[in-house]
């Protein structure tokens, strides 16, 4: 009598179910990820798999907020050199946590840019928190009175969600203390070295024109860059300057730089304090405080461009508001591209307000906030990580 046939190999089912529900976990949380993964060693097996890491970015589509840094205005002086976590996730520690003096710049695809003041040996510094690795940038040939930098993936084709390693650009815009003028620059990691700065000047009539409005307000002008984050589209960045209601732009790729209009009413409506951001239509954004209420704008190419206010929130519906004696009691200071989230500074702390939910949520506790700088990025485990973080908690 012949042999039965061998058994048909086996079909790791319990392997694509565990993953199918690992899956859906909330990257907002990575506690949850890295508990799974010390179950079991199947469940640490599905997922320390690259492929299961991959899917799991795919799946949830935007980074999800891990931390903030945050800026000041110069006058308020530089905040304590340390990462915010916003989960429940021990924080990264933060290359000035030694006792050097830093300056956070932005967060942004995965990187942090910090100036390292009080360093001989380093300039600017591009810190990847989830992985620990660090770069060293050297300062812009600019005059620097006042200033404000941003961090990109330069990775071709990329899709900003594992944003690890890889080239990168630093894009500076300053005041030059020298000839009072705007200037911008930027860096290539894979060239090592900065563009020749460019000026914005009066050959702009949209810039000429807020400078001649500013100056009859004011008897002396200077268009100071001011400290916030920048929004980026594209190759262009866009940031705001004081003594002017105006938004200046910068076009990396053909390194020039300009200036655009605000909504009506301009800036000055909301005391200065506004965040430009990028909108789901990738379309410039631009918020602020006005009378207790959140004003959006967004800025429309179609048709010809205009700006169109697309929402308006009567914060005091949905969040705690201290009534000051003149002024809003809140002021919008950053916003995390992708969430669809707004920071928001009161008396009673730093909230983020969901614009599609609504939900509202405490982040940190009352300071000084001018522009909150949102660190975004997936934190998967590995093997490395893990160790890490049993480490991290031991201690």
């Amino acid at each position: 009598m012949a042999s039965p046939p061998p058994p048909p190999p086996p079909v790791n089912l319990i392997d694509d179910v565990v993953a199918e529900i690992l899956l859906r976990l909330p990257p907002d949380e990575p506690e949850h990820l890295f508990r799974s993964a010390l179950v079991c060693k199947p469940w640490l097996r599905v997922i320390c798999e690259p492929a299961f890491r991959r899917r799991y970015r795919a799946f949830h589509g935007a980074p999800p907020l891990l931390g903030l840094l945050h800026k000041t205005q110069v006058c308020d002086g530089d905040p304590a050199a340390r990462f915010a976590s916003t989960t429940s996730m021990p924080d990264f520690p933060h290359p000035g946590s030694d006792g050097r003096r830093t300056r956070p710049l932005d967060c942004r695809h995965g990187r942090v840019l910090i100036h390292m003041l009080q360093d001989p040996e380093v300039d600017l510094l591009v810190w990847d928190p989830v992985t620990g690795d660090h770069h060293v940038v050297p300062n812009p040939d600019i005059d620097v009175m006042i200033y404000t930098a941003a961090v990109f993936c330069a990775a071709a084709g990329c899709d900003h969600l594992d944003c690890h390693g890889g080239p990168f650009r630093v894009v500076f815009l300053a005041t030059d203390g020298n000839d009072d003028v705007v200037k911008a620059s930027v860096y290539s990691s894979v060239t090592g070295v900065w563009s020749a700065p460019v000026s914005l000047d009066d050959n702009c009539e949209c810039y000429a024109r807020h400078k001649r409005d500013a100056t009859a307000k004011r008897r002396y002008y200077i268009p100071y860059v001011q400290p916030r984050r920048v929004a980026a589209i594209g190759d262009a960045v866009y940031f705001t300057l004081s003594r002017s209601s105006a938004i200046a732009k910068y076009d990396c790729g053909k390194n020039r730089l300009s200036v655009i209009d605000p909504p009506p009413p301009d800036a000055e409506a909301y005391n200065g304090f506004i965040a430009l951001m990028v909108m789901e239509d990738n379309s410039l954004g631009l918020a602020g405080v006005q009378d207790f209420s959140l004003h959006l704008w967004s800025r429309k190419v179609k048709g010809g461009t205009k700006w169109v206010q697309c929402m308006v929130i009567d914060l005091e519906k949905i969040m705690p508001m201290d009534k000051p004696l003149k002024g809003n009691g809140a002021s919008v200071v950053g916003f995390a591209e992708g969430l669809c989230v707004i920071f928001v500074r009161t008396e009673g702390g730093l909230f983020t307000i969901e614009l599609k939910s609504g939900l509202v949520k405490k982040v940190h506790e009352p300071g000084v906030y001018f522009s909150v700088l949102p660190y975004m990025s997936f934190y998967t485990p590995d093997r490395g990580r893990l160790l890490s973080l049993a480490r991290l908690t031991d201690a």
